[in-house]
């Protein structure tokens, strides 16, 4: 496991979501705790376990390198460790690249945050996005999420 020092899984507290947020980066105008457990609450539909880590871009490099086998940092990573109940995994999210995509896409920061946020947490319940079909499933899903926040679609085309 990445992020966890403790492997083993522990006994079924009641609880629908167990949430730990790392900062790991010098960066500034991050969400905060509560934004990142409203954004994951409403992506998730079972129990689950979920770390999320806000790294740099040496750490978001030295992931994707280990875990994908490319050179560069990505915006979002994500680890499932355990599928059944609770759900068990990590999200890591790269502040710098989070940062320049939305300058780049002219979209609002906390908008992008909420929106990686939810794609990890779509990724840990087994969505992915493939192939087309796949992928306009988890899109739509995925807008529909991040609506529910007064975001915009996220894969609208921006000038």
């Amino acid at each position: 496991m990445l992020l966890r020092k403790n492997h083993n899984k522990p006994a079924n507290s009641g609880r629908v979501l167990k949430l730990t947020v790392q900062f790991a980066t010098d960066k500034t105008n991050i969400p905060n705790r509560q934004q990142f457990r409203n954004w994951v609450s409403a992506a998730l539909n079972k129990p689950a376990e979920i770390v999320i880590r806000i790294v740099d871009i040496a750490e978001g490099e030295e992931l994707n390198r280990k875990f994908r086998a490319k050179d560069s940092a990505t915006n979002v990573l994500t680890f499932v460790y355990d599928d059944s109940l609770p759900l068990m995994g990590d999200i890591v999210l790269c502040a710098p690249v989070i940062s320049m995509e939305a300058e780049q896409q002219h979209k609002d920061l906390m908008a992008h945050y909420a929106h990686l946020t939810v794609h990890g947490v779509l990724h840990l319940q087994g969505y992915d996005h493939i192939n087309d079909e796949d992928a306009s499933i988890m899109e739509s899903l995925e807008t529909k999420i991040i609506a529910g926040f007064n975001y915009p679609d996220p894969y609208a085309i921006r000038q």
